[in-house]
């Protein structure tokens, strides 16, 4: 099977623009003997986070890949990330949907993915590699992502998982491992599931993850509100409606925006959104807050009253992608500290979309440092 060259995957491919505004950690000099390596592969996004000459940095893709013939030799080619998802839309693959490589068939499309997008970036097979895992009780589907991540050709000399809240909590509780150290509540806001932890001093503590409130149920109450206030003129799909998350929610400042569709037969119809954005991410707080109240910190006070106790004086910290938008961590905060009649702190890490990865990648350098590989 031939592979794309890397070179015409411009968006995947790192960038000095991507290492100056990914950069974290501060000017670190690269290591001696092994690199080390931080990986989140997302159902929506993956991130490799690795030392240059100032620092670390990240590079991402779109978790998604797609095949087609090459018109000159007949050969497979495999397109992989932002461009197979925007040139391949009818045959594009994306391989965790649920957050894992669910079986066989997905694992080793998941195992393509990955081996392409470490090629292009050229990750040296001489490293520490330190990989964030979500809190899901889906011991094949870790196994599967286990065997995705070592059987690429990277992590020669170690590789090892650690739980992604913890890797995300890193950069949002300082410039070093600080968050190994304490005892906090980490919550994941991901697409697939919405997950949470206490953790001691690294250990993670009565875990808990539901499917009921989601990234992916926000899109879709999106879509579903679009079409109500537009008075069923206007369906959008999935995507779309996760565009519209991403390009306009804000608790800080949302404003109206319009959008155009063409009409079947011709022409074109402008519609303006004014609240479904909103009214289904306000509605996503609202249901997160409940479960943390109601559901996952009374189940810890009740296994862990002393520890329960101690995270609540500490800062709760949210990871994940539904924490880019703008607000929402300051909304968490008010309502969840409403919820508990209690004042909670809420703190978020700078970009959610890289944290996984940017906090797996300082286990990794520490590893390396005391040679604890």
């Amino acid at each position: 099977m031939a592979t794309e060259d890397p070179s015409e995957v411009e968006a995947d491919a790192p960038s000095a623009d991507a290492d100056d505004d990914a950069a974290e950690g501060g000017g670190a000099a690269e290591t001696e003997g092994p690199k080390p390596i931080g990986v989140k592969l997302g159902s929506t996004r993956t991130v490799l986070a690795r030392e240059n000459g100032s620092g670390v940095s990240a590079v991402s893709a779109l978790t998604c890949l797609a095949t087609y013939e090459d018109a000159l030799t007949g050969e497979e080619r495999v397109i992989y990330g932002e461009p197979a998802a925007v040139e391949y839309p009818d045959r594009v693959r994306y391989m965790l949907r649920s957050g894992l490589p669910e079986d066989d068939e997905n694992a080793e499309l998941a195992g393509t993915f990955f081996s392409e997008f470490v090629e292009a970036n050229g990750i040296p097979e001489d490293s520490v590699v330190v990989y964030a895992i979500p809190t899901i009780e889906n011991e094949a589907g870790l196994r599967n992502l286990e065997q995705v991540i070592t059987g690429s050709d990277i992590g020669d000399a170690h590789t090892r998982s650690y739980p992604e809240m913890l890797c995300g909590a890193i950069p949002a509780m300082g410039d070093g491992l600080e968050a190994i150290e304490e005892i906090f509540v980490g919550v994941n806001l991901g697409s697939t599931n919405l997950e949470a932890s206490a953790f001691r001093r690294g250990e993670q503590l009565s875990r808990f993850a539901t499917g009921a409130v989601t990234g992916n149920e926000v899109d879709r109450t999106i879509a579903n509100y679009v079409e109500d206030e537009t008075q069923g003129r206007v369906n959008i799909d999935l995507t779309t409606a996760r565009e519209y998350k991403e390009e306009h929610a804000s608790f800080v400042d949302f404003q109206p925006f319009t959008d155009v569709i063409q009409q079947p037969g011709g022409g074109s119809h402008e519609f303006t959104i004014e609240h479904s954005v909103m009214d289904a991410v306000d509605e996503y707080v609202d249901a997160l807050v409940d479960e943390l109240a109601n559901t996952f910190l009374p189940r810890l006070a009740n296994d862990y009253m002393k520890t329960y106790k101690l995270a609540l004086d500490n800062r709760v910290v949210l990871t994940g992608g539904m924490t880019c938008i703008p607000g929402l961590t300051e909304e968490v905060e008010e309502r969840l500290s409403e919820a508990l009649d209690r004042e909670v702190s809420v703190v978020a890490p700078e970009d959610p979309v890289t944290a996984a990865a940017m906090g797996a990648q300082r286990i990794a350098d520490r590893l390396v440092e005391s040679d604890a590989y």
